[in-house]
């Protein structure tokens, strides 16, 4: 399996990590809801994806049913590292500061990153 889902296929994990088990037609449906995206080409993307293994598929019955074969923490990680090393040269703090610095992070964001720092420094204060 690549760790490294497309743009598209990341758009159909999530669908599924939010919903669960789904039919291609329920993941287009709610893709439509910010795009425009074709029946075939969601068909398309996860059939590729179950080769990838990102997705399994239940060919129980006569519409088959898909499931995210990957957990998002592991995507997200393996996106997240792959930011860092490619765009930050491997720096935590420059990726942080470039993402806190654009100023989007609401009041309750600030405070839980400042918890995750206390608990990462051992909750020193």
């Amino acid at each position: 399996m690549s760790n490294k889902p497309t743009e598209s296929e990341l758009e159909v994990l999530k669908v599924l990590w939010t919903k669960g088990p789904s039919t291609v037609r329920e993941v287009n449906d709610l893709l439509n809801e910010s795009r425009e995206v074709g029946y075939t080409t969601t068909l398309k993307i996860m059939q590729i994806m179950a080769q990838k293994g990102f997705v399994s598929r239940d060919e129980s019955s006569r519409t088959h049913v898909y499931s995210a074969a990957v957990q998002e923490g592991d995507i997200k990680n393996a996106l997240v590292d792959r930011l860092m090393e490619t765009a930050f040269s491997g720096s935590a703090s420059q990726l942080v500061m470039q993402a806190l610095g654009r100023g989007n992070a609401s009041k309750e964001e600030l405070q839980r990153i400042k918890e995750l720092i206390k608990r990462l420094e051992g909750g020193e204060s």
